[in-house]
């Protein structure tokens, strides 16, 4: 095992900003990462011990323990749960005879619960060994677990084809599917590779490159909304010896999934809009992160960047134009939702754990390797390329004053036709529901812009998704009237937000946890309204938080208050002013455990 250990330290150069590279490659070979493999790594790479293993322990899929010869990580977001996932649990425990979080005895098997994988389109879904199982049953469940113990093949335990479009590349091979229900200026197919890199930057500036991506009024598609011109401009103006472009393609956020459709589907135009914005700053390295849960990809992106170098799009001299030398490297995550912001992500391609910087200084002015550093959605990077080959004008056509261009919806939930959507700026919610199959008498709420969005009420189905009202990175999920929303959603969502926190702040650390007890006082029919008004009074708290994870912790449980307020008056009791639910024996419970002793209460 060292030999196979140091061989993907030199793959790396001993380079210790690639720790996260060095250690997925070791989880993946092994199974684990053993604690003799941490000190390897971190002499070999002239780093403490600690730093290895901070960074290990912050992200979901290291682990110090085996994980089983098939590592089954099934996914357990609201979606998943509304489509069947508590069977499909359920029969994967009976048929191994392990416990979710458990390892089989002989080490065939191990069962984990993992956070959204950007398949909500599909659910329930898994990954197995970075494999991707949509649409599970029961029966499917018995049928892959029957076939583990028979000794098959990962890829043999598909029943069924492989997905539409790329997804049936021989480099991909995957079940997945696309489920691209409206296609729009990103998605048409009127694209030919390369075409602006060839045709368009020879005969403009940086300057103008940045002027037409100003006219244009686009701004960044990953929910903050910050207009991509001046991002570039001050990146531009900045000093550093070498500046870099990033891709964030973390979409970690529960419900979205478009990020996953246009890396397999669109991923030239990605590439395209990276080497423009890295012509338009003046960057000569750009470097795509990527979801750990997209994993399957790789090889099929690695292929088309060495195309893209083969043809010119990208080494040295691109396009013709002497000196401009522009790269792109492909950086995977571990999963950790946090690192979807951007200066947390920057932290993690840097080797370390995915925590969020104070700023200012912001990435522009000090980035990636204390280097100025534009980071773009993927979305984002996409537009500028259509920007650039129709002109500002034209993208100014689509969608509203303030939110010029189109967005790309991930839709799913109850409704008849979940997948992506490019619709523009400006559609109502009502005019997504009629779209998408879904009867709006038959919806209870919409949760806009997942988790970390607002749940709406049918009082506000009317309003716009765009920046001026209902701005969101993308994922809408439709809930019916037979959903419990603060079992199925509020909770679930709460529980995801206290698992993804990185801990860093006081605040996230510890509010949205108080904030879940209170919830589940008032869902045990044990809350007051004095429970409500606190829950109201911490989530002011939490917008002191360093980042957008721990400012928008409290919005599942604060805006289903403000729009189901009703939902909650329902569960308290109606004669009590104060209950504290304090309950001795419980609280003492786990210290007797531990010290193995019987409490003595009177």
């Amino acid at each position: 095992m060292a030999t196979s250990v140091q061989n993907i330290i030199e793959k790396y150069n001993k380079d210790k900003t690639r720790l996260m590279d060095i250690l997925i490659d070791v989880q993946s070979e092994r199974g684990h990462i053993p604690k003799a493999t941490i000190t390897q790594i971190a002499n070999a790479l002239d780093i403490s011990h600690v730093d290895v293993e901070q960074t290990m322990s912050f992200y979901h899929f290291f682990s110090d323990k085996p994980t089983g010869k098939f590592a089954i990580y099934l996914n357990d977001s609201a979606v998943a749960n509304m489509m069947g996932r508590q069977k499909v649990k359920e029969t994967f425990e009976n048929e191994t005879g392990i416990k979710f979080g458990e390892v089989t005895p002989d080490g065939l098997i191990g069962l984990f619960d993992t956070a959204c994988i950007g398949m909500n389109d599909q659910e329930p879904a898994a990954l197995i060994n970075g494999q991707v199982f949509t649409n599970l049953t029961p029966f499917r469940v018995k049928e892959i677990v029957r076939d583990i113990k028979a000794g098959r093949p990962l890829d043999d335990m598909f029943t069924a084809a492989y997905g539409d479009g790329e997804n049936r590349n021989e480099l991909i091979k995957s079940v997945v599917v696309n489920n691209i229900r409206k296609k729009g200026p990103i998605l048409s197919e009127d694209y030919t590779p390369g075409i602006v890199i060839w045709k368009k930057l020879p005969q403009m500036s940086p300057e103008q490159v940045i002027d037409e991506i100003k006219k244009s009024n686009i701004r960044g598609r990953g929910g903050a909304g910050f207009p991509t011109g001046l991002k570039w401009e001050f990146c531009r103006k900045a000093q550093g010896e070498k500046k870099y472009i990033f891709c964030n393609a973390d979409e970690g956020e529960p419900g979205t999934f478009k990020d996953r459709v246009i890396l397999t589907e669109r991923p030239k135009l990605l590439f395209e809009g990276m080497v423009i914005a890295g012509y338009a700053v003046g960057a000569s390295e750009g470097i795509v992160y990527v979801r750990h849960e997209y994993k399957y990809l790789q090889k099929y992106l690695e292929n088309l960047l060495q195309g893209a170098r083969d043809r010119n799009l990208l080494g040295k001299d691109i396009g013709g134009i002497k000196g401009f030398d522009f790269d792109i490297r492909i950086q995977f995550g571990a999963g950790a939702y946090v690192c979807g912001e951007e200066s947390a992500l920057i932290e993690s391609a840097e080797g370390k754990r995915g925590e969020p910087r104070d700023r200012p200084p912001f990435p522009v002015e000090k980035g990636y390797l204390d280097m100025p550093t534009v980071v773009n959605n993927v979305e984002t990077l996409c537009a500028a390329v259509k920007v650039l080959l129709n002109g500002g004008d034209w993208y100014r056509n689509f969608g509203t004053k303030d939110s010029t261009g189109t967005k790309l919806l991930s839709v799913s939930g109850d409704c008849k036709y979940p997948g992506v959507y490019e619709v523009e700026w400006g559609f109502s919610v009502s005019d997504i529901l009629e779209m998408v199959g879904a009867d709006e008498k038959q919806v209870q709420a919409v949760q806009v812009g997942g988790p970390s969005g607002s749940i709406i009420a049918p009082n506000e189905f009317k309003r716009s998704v765009c920046f001026a009202d209902l701005a969101t990175g993308g994922s809408l999920i439709i809930i019916g009237h037979h959903r419990d929303i603060l079992t199925d959603i509020v909770l679930n969502f709460t529980e995801f937000f206290i698992e993804e926190s990185c801990g860093s702040c006081s605040t996230c650390r510890n509010i949205p946890y108080l904030m879940k007890n209170k919830l589940e006082k008032i869902l045990d029919a044990r809350g007051v309204k004095k429970d409500i008004d606190d829950l109201v009074a911490w989530g002011k708290i939490l917008k002191v938080s360093r980042c957008g994870l721990g400012q928008t912790a409290g919005n599942p449980i604060l805006t289903s208050i403000k729009n189901f307020r009703h939902l909650y008056d329902e569960k308290i009791q109606k004669d009590k002013d104060f209950d504290s639910a304090f309950d001795m024996s419980l609280a003492v419970k786990e210290s007797c455990i531990a010290a193995g002793r019987i409490p003595t209460l009177n």
